[in-house]
């Protein structure tokens, strides 16, 4: 496999001072060891009708998205003493398909029984598996230019360039030509917007600034559609309440794991998945020629669905 990833499209990114390279499959680009992992799934990973896929582009709000679900469909198993979200990064408690091994997936659903999982890869190159089985994919998305920052600052901390090494005008202008990890970031949301008109009882669009602005009836909403509907006795108890406290922000950037520890048999940091999850901190980042350039761009995309990405 190794041989054919070589033979790809290949692009090196100037401005992480050519640490990282992406290849070009199947109309995305992704790193080596994603594909790797990736083509493998395609090859042998077998869905469940009970599994919840949760499927995202990086930066989009992915980390906060998996601690969600996870206390969703455990609620009844942990409370808030108990969940491994209190000593694991929310990324090991939902396992990502194309890094971990697909014998671990299978071996988590038969041993947890929490069919959970998750993946970045575009919705056209998913395991066939996963659109036969018919289960449940839940997908989250973000206005574009907070995403180009968060990839910016993730990308760089995990190479640890500092601001002065890294230019956000490069990145940025990357980015705007299609060249991020599972991107185009615009193809990778219309290709899922377009399979939820198609398949809307398996697939829910959730938006990250609408999660924010309401968490409350997007919380019910998600649990609806994964099949772990709240009850009335729980939301009197304020089970959703809880869940959203628990796995907010400012909960879970100051838990112990989240800020000194690193994901199993990884190098990054857990804290670089918790950065600051505000909406309009690309302001502090994009020029007038940046702001304009992007929304042309998302205009262009975006026309005639309804998506407001900008």
């Amino acid at each position: 496999m190794e041989e054919m990833i070589e033979t790809l499209p290949q692009h090196t990114c100037s401005w992480l001072k050519d640490k990282m390279t992406m290849y070009k499959y199947q109309d995305f680009w992704a790193i080596k060891r994603h594909l790797q992992g990736g083509i493998q799934a395609q090859q042998s990973f077998k869905a469940e009708p009970s599994d919840v896929f949760i499927c995202s582009a990086p930066k989009t709000g992915t980390t906060w998205l998996k601690s969600l679900v996870f206390a969703i469909v455990t609620r009844e198993k942990f409370d808030e003493s108990t969940t491994p979200l209190l000593t694991k990064l929310a990324h090991e408690c939902v396992p990502i398909l194309e890094i971990s091994q697909v014998k671990e997936h299978e071996n988590n659903r038969k041993n947890s029984g929490f069919p959970l999982v998750a993946t970045h890869f575009p919705y056209a190159s998913l395991p066939k598996s996963v659109i036969s089985s018919n289960c449940k994919i839940v997908y989250i998305y973000r206005n574009i230019k907070d995403v180009i920052v968060s990839n910016y600052h993730f990308r760089r901390e995990a190479f640890k360039l500092p601001m002065e090494d890294a230019p956000f005008e490069e990145a940025f202008e990357e980015f705007y030509q299609g060249l991020s990890n599972f991107g185009p970031y615009w193809d990778h949301v219309l290709g899922y917007w377009k399979a939820s008109l198609e398949r809307p009882d398996s697939i829910l669009l959730l938006k990250y600034e609408d999660l924010k602005r309401d968490p409350t009836s997007n919380l019910k909403r998600l649990a609806d559609f994964i099949g772990y509907p709240f009850s009335v006795d729980e939301e009197k108890a304020g089970v959703v309440d809880n869940i959203i406290r628990f796995c907010s922000f400012e909960n879970m950037s100051n838990l112990e794991v989240n800020k000194t520890g690193k994901p199993n048999g990884g190098t990054l940091e857990n804290r670089l998945y918790y950065r600051k999850a505000k909406d309009g901190d690309w302001m502090n980042y994009f020029t007038d020629d940046m702001k304009e350039k992007i929304d042309k761009l998302t205009d262009e995309k975006f026309s005639g669905t309804g998506l407001v990405l900008k």
